[in-house]
């Protein structure tokens, strides 16, 4: 279902994302790739360290377990397949497929609880 992927991001919950932006940015060096809305007012960013891997920052509760996020770059297959195809499996999804910046996304959670995403770019279709 995800061996042809790669982790792409990995996703954060802030209290205040003007404060973390203000702390990767001048405490730690690292470079504010991207900032914006997701659409229901909350602002996020990202920052790409190496690897092509991306940390992404958004708004929201930010108590254990909640963050930080795993997020698998889908290269093939549809995201909406994926996510039916790992319900059908066993897998708890905590969110259906939906909008995210620059695409769709999805989370499910493994038997204990851990929450992971996948991820398809705007560029892919959802279905065949």
């Amino acid at each position: 279902m995800l061996k042809n992927c790669r982790i792409g991001n990995i996703c954060f919950f802030v209290k205040d994302v003007a404060r973390t932006e203000a702390f990767y940015r001048d405490v730690m060096g690292l470079e504010i790739q991207q900032m914006g809305d997701d659409g229901s007012g909350n602002d996020w960013i990202m920052i790409a360290i190496e690897n092509n891997i991306e940390l992404i920052f958004f708004k929201g509760d930010s108590r254990p377990g909640t963050t930080p996020i795993l997020v698998f770059d889908l290269k093939e297959g549809l995201i909406d397949d994926v996510i039916e195809g790992l319900a059908q499996k066993g897998a708890s999804i905590v969110t259906p497929v939906s909008h995210a910046p620059g695409g769709w996304s999805a989370e499910f959670a493994d038997p204990d609880g851990h929450q992971f995403s996948v991820y398809q770019s705007v560029e892919m279709p959802r279905r065949k």
